[in-house]
């Protein structure tokens, strides 16, 4: 039986692991370096245990890997702001979350747009948390009535 503290503390190993894969994304973003993304600092992170490192390294490739899908899904659900117009850190706030949607299915949906609020409320300007909730509650009716097909592995 796991008991509340570990709870806790699994839930905070996966956000550092987020922010971590987030951190790595923004960067990759900066320098268009989708091929290649860079975290050789994960590997210096003290604080991580080695299944949160794997599990931002999933992000991150994951991510990478299918940018430009989870792109036109962020289209598809906020029209009125193009992708590219973004700020660097909603984009990939989004990606990392509709990522998991999409291609982890043993993390739980509302876990996921939850851990991109925080991110947001952490990381974005005043309307961030707001938008990223938005977006994601309109892919999240999307995957319930089928309009985005929930994937079972990693791309």
């Amino acid at each position: 039986m796991v008991t509340p503290m570990e709870r806790v503390n699994f839930t905070d190993q996966r956000r550092l692991a987020r922010t971590a894969a987030l951190q790595s994304l923004f960067a990759a973003d900066v320098r268009s370096t989708w091929s290649s993304p860079n975290f050789e600092w994960l590997d210096e992170e003290e604080e991580l245990p080695e299944s949160s490192v794997e599990f931002a390294r999933r992000l991150l490739t994951g991510v990478a890997k299918s940018h430009s899908g989870l792109d036109n899904v962020i289209t598809r659900y906020a029209p009125a702001w193009p992708v590219s117009q973004l700020s660097l850190i909603d984009r990939n706030i989004l990606r990392i979350a509709l990522f998991e949607l999409i291609y982890t299915p043993e993390t739980p949906r509302k876990t996921a747009i939850n851990e991109a609020v925080e991110l947001a409320k952490i990381f974005g300007s005043d309307s961030s948390a707001r938008f990223v909730n938005g977006v994601l509650g309109s892919a999240m009716s999307g995957l319930e009535t089928g309009e985005i097909a929930p994937i079972e592995s990693v791309p």
